[in-house]
């Protein structure tokens, strides 16, 4: 608990209680107090045992009133004076810290606890005991979000996301390290994946638009319980690897949508590097130059149409026509045919997926 949250109380409640009020702890140590100077007296006559009392009581002519939330009180608070009022202060104030310290308490530990299911660091059957003690609602759909900080910058993204997101019983902004944040949301049913990409979208626009500052977003898919958190962030963090693997332009990689590079991407590079050898005998992938490798991938991003890709690479269909059949003599595939050109494009990702090295979860 910050000791600083009870000074800030008591230094706003200071003028309207014209008397000395401040707090002690359990180890006899004044931690808030309204003579700034207190802070950090023992008072010995303070213990564990005296703060057991239910009551107000009243010791070297202070008014005390034990409040806290374990077993047992573990924080007084001493208004001078032994009078009535002094009582009914001491009573008011116990309750209002009290209130302050239980939902700092509460918003702090759920942070923290779902910090921990996320990261794994948690046993799963302590899960839901610990959801039931701090009352968290399992029963909601939630999604995971991975947001990685390219450069920094002046500004923290922490908190630029936190202001994106104020609704802290639903939202959930972790610090994993220095550019990554975790974003756990609460979501409605019935969400699709286009809805979450444009939630990630303002992420983006707003970090960069306002502040300069690029960033990329993995997002897991939507899961109901909370022991399923871990898997849909372990899931945004596999669509981060293979989105820069894969496809380096995109800003928001979607786990549902990453499609066979998430399978090629799971696959062992010893298996990789059989495929490709099996694919390739007749010639290597690294005999093909730049330009042909381009009219490929123009070739398939207009759906094997000749005449539609001769069109926007600005040549005659004959000569792409004569591109194709070059890579036919040297690889032995060809590209107009369907089921050549679906091996091919497997072999050209299975190529990227082993030049890149990518780190495994």
């Amino acid at each position: 608990m910050s000791n600083r949250l009870f000074q800030g109380v008591i230094h706003q409640m200071r003028d309207a209680i014209d008397r000395t009020i401040g707090v002690v702890d359990e180890t006899s140590v004044i931690i808030a107090c309204s003579e700034l100077g207190r802070i950090g007296e023992v008072n010995e006559s303070i213990t564990a045992e005296t703060l057991a009392s239910p009551n107000a009581f009243v010791m070297g002519g202070y008014t005390y009133k034990s409040f806290g939330s374990r077993p047992r009180p573990e924080y007084a608070v001493f208004v001078s004076g032994s009078d009535a009022e002094a009582v009914k202060y001491a009573n008011l104030l116990a309750v209002s810290l009290s209130s302050i310290k239980q939902y700092y308490d509460e918003k702090y530990d759920r942070s923290n606890f779902i910090k921990n299911v996320i990261l794994d660091n948690i046993l799963p059957g302590d899960i839901y005991l610990k959801a039931r003690e701090l009352h968290f609602n399992s029963d909601v759909n939630r999604v995971c979000m991975l947001i990685k900080v390219a450069n920094k910058s002046d500004i923290s993204a922490y908190d630029v996301i936190q202001n994106l997101f104020p609704d802290k019983n639903k939202d959930f902004i972790i610090n994993i390290n220095e550019t990554d944040i975790a974003l756990v949301k609460e979501i409605r049913q019935g969400i699709d994946s286009k809805d979450l990409e444009k939630l990630a979208g303002s992420i983006v626009d707003t970090l960069f638009g306002e502040f300069y500052t690029h960033c990329v977003v993995g997002i897991g898919t939507t899961v109901t319980g909370i022991r399923d958190l871990a898997r849909s962030f372990k899931e945004a963090q596999v669509a981060l690897e293979v989105g820069k693997v894969f496809d380096t332009e995109r800003s928001i990689v979607s786990y549902d949508n990453l499609g066979i590079a998430r399978l090629i991407y799971q696959l062992p590079t010893t298996l990789c590097e059989m495929f490709l050898k099996e694919v390739f005998k007749r010639g290597s992938i690294e005999s093909l130059d730049h330009e042909t490798l381009f009219t490929i991938q123009r070739f398939f991003e207009n759906n094997l149409n000749v005449s539609e890709t001769s069109r926007k690479l600005f040549v005659h269909r004959n000569t792409l026509v004569y591109r194709l059949e070059k890579i036919k003599k040297i690889t032995g595939l060809d590209l107009r045919e369907f089921e050549d050109a679906i091996v091919f494009k497997v072999a050209l990702m299975v190529k990227k997926y082993l030049s890149s090295n990518p780190v495994k979860f």
